[in-house]
């Protein structure tokens, strides 16, 4: 726990010599090491096979948590009325950003945390995964699919092969291609690359 400040310094109009600054102050540690790898791993599970499904990024590891709040007027709960969120943070072995997501009653969908809120922050990460240079980690958490799931597949190298068989390779995929010829001398995205099944991968013949 860090003791909290608004203002990161003062400093002097002129010179922008620095007056006073301040400085992250720990106050007390709240809990053990192990108390806190052993909750960051159960928040991973909830995004690779839990209710925060939704904000899964492929190889890398991320941890999060759904909330679903029913909201309160006049001391009673009201229906169908409810704030959802979503707390994620990457890479869950060693965080460096967190983002929190609250929608107060969303319109014309189902009211949950993991349905709303979580691929919202998912957009936020992988952006800061850009931004941020983060790499990918190893021993990232695999992803159980299910039947409504988006799947994950690697683009082969087809490169060099004639157009026939770079269809059969890339069949996982839809295939757009320009070029008179029939020999496969570009792709994209490049071999190797991660994206959906059904995603397009573009091909240069000649």
């Amino acid at each position: 726990m860090y003791k909290p400040y608004i203002v990161k310094s003062l400093n002097e109009p002129e010179t922008n010599t620095v007056i006073l600054e301040n400085k992250p102050t720990i106050v007390r540690k709240v809990i053990s090491d192990q108390t806190s790898k052993q909750v960051r791993s159960i928040l991973e599970s909830v995004v690779t096979n839990g209710t925060g499904r939704p904000s899964f990024i492929d190889g890398y590891r991320v941890g999060g948590k759904t909330g679903t709040a029913q909201k309160v007027k006049d001391g009673k709960y009201m229906t169908g009325n409810y704030i959802v969120s979503f707390i994620g943070f990457l890479p869950a072995d060693d965080p460096q950003v967190i983002v929190y997501v609250a929608i107060d009653n969303a319109k014309g969908i189902t009211q949950y945390g993991g349905t709303i809120a979580a691929p919202i922050v998912k957009t936020i990460l992988e952006d800061s995964i850009n931004i941020l240079n983060i790499k990918k980690p190893s021993g990232a958490s695999e992803k159980k699919y299910n039947y409504l799931d988006r799947k994950y597949a690697t683009v082969p190298n087809v490169v060099g092969k004639n157009l026939k068989d770079g269809m059969k390779d890339l069949k996982q995929f839809k295939v757009e291609y320009t070029g008179s010829g029939d020999k496969i001398i570009y792709q994209a995205p490049e071999a190797n690359s991660r994206i959906y099944e059904g995603e397009t991968v573009r091909l240069l013949l000649e």
